[in-house]
């Protein structure tokens, strides 16, 4: 994350505690860092140099026209700013900040497979253990390369206990005895 979205992240966040809303806003930050996160289009439009500034608010705000003042009123500061490319990495800093205020734990998990419930009850608990927190949120990706296992990342911590990394283990033990 940028220096400048988190300072963005930040003083959004200190207006929407004066007004008592921050959940909302974090709702909305959350749907906003999805969509642009989902959306190869909307990342090319906001990096775009040649695409206007007024356009990019427009769309912006069509596009989230069912947030909340508070990100409407984001959104034009960005644009102000000439920022609007930060609005996705803003929105991530709010979230991050909001769920670190809040005591809430994240946490990924890296499968090659789709989880099921049961396995997602069983991570969830772990990671809980782990942490000490009741508070974890749980964010699955899938990556087809890693072959089978998982890999669990929370925070600066990494646990990989995957197929690939466990014959990757056995190819620099065999070039080793060679």
């Amino acid at each position: 994350m940028s220096r400048a979205a988190i300072r963005y992240a930040k003083a959004i966040l200190q207006k929407a505690n004066e007004n008592n809303t921050e959940a909302v806003v974090f709702g909305d930050m959350q749907s906003v860092y999805k969509t642009i996160e989902d959306s190869r289009e909307l990342q090319a439009v906001l990096q775009s140099p040649v695409i206007k500034a007024n356009d990019k608010k427009d769309a912006l705000l069509k596009i989230f026209n069912g947030q909340s003042e508070a990100t409407h009123s984001l959104i034009n500061i960005l644009i102000a700013n000439k920022r609007a490319s930060l609005l996705g990495s803003v929105a991530k800093s709010y979230v991050d900040i909001y769920n670190d205020q809040q005591g809430v734990k994240a946490a990924t998990v890296i499968t090659a497979v789709p989880l099921t419930p049961e396995i997602e009850t069983k991570v969830l608990a772990k990671v809980k253990e782990l942490t000490g927190s009741d508070k974890v949120t749980l964010k699955s990706e899938i990556d087809s390369d890693i072959i089978g296992g998982f890999i669990l990342r929370m925070g600066d911590i990494q646990y990989n206990a995957s197929i690939a990394n466990q014959l990757g283990n056995l190819k620099r033990e065999f070039s080793k005895s060679i």
